[in-house]
């Protein structure tokens, strides 16, 4: 009996601390969900002035998706437009909203791709959909649409917006 009182002793004031220091944390560490989606709304209201400033900088006359994928379709091509599981095969040019080089064709080949199901952001694959073989087009993807939080772990930082410049091979 006086093993368990006297353990009861030495555990007691521990379990009380780390329960209310877990308490603690949780309601007084970082924000809140409200708090979280408004920081949200407004990094993503800044990434669309500074894509507004950009375009209206080099005088390119774009238009805004509803899901905030910017484009300039320069030539529509030929045929149907590409849906899920069409194959492309596609040149293209990777920049940061600077300016700075990322990827393109001319050093790694064309690019060929399954839309729908390859690897690819949010938003390249949705400007894809604008295009038929043959298409070209500069798309200008938000964060959110690109590689987001993390970038691409190499070329690409996080938080990046990114341009592409494609041209969809016949």
């Amino acid at each position: 009996m006086k093993i368990k009182s006297l353990l009861f002793i030495l555990l007691f004031p521990g379990m009380i601390s780390c329960n209310s220091g877990h308490d603690r944390m949780d309601s007084k560490s970082g924000p809140g969900k409200n708090e979280m989606a408004e920081l949200n709304k407004y990094m993503v209201q800044k990434d669309r002035e500074r894509i507004q400033n950009y375009i209206e900088r080099k005088g390119f006359e774009m238009t805004e998706s509803e899901s905030g994928l910017w484009y300039l379709i320069t030539s529509e091509g030929i045929g149907t437009y590409f849906t899920d599981n069409d194959r492309i095969v596609m040149d293209y040019e990777c920049l940061l909203l600077d300016g700075t080089f990322c990827y393109s064709s001319q050093e790694s080949g064309p690019k060929e791709l399954i839309l729908g199901r390859s690897e690819m952001p949010a938003g390249l694959d949705q400007g894809l959909r604008l295009l038929k073989q043959g298409g070209e087009a500069t798309f200008i993807l938000p964060p959110f649409l690109a590689y987001g939080l993390t970038g691409d772990g190499r070329k690409i930082p996080s938080r990046a917006i990114i341009i592409y410049n494609v041209s969809i091979r016949k």
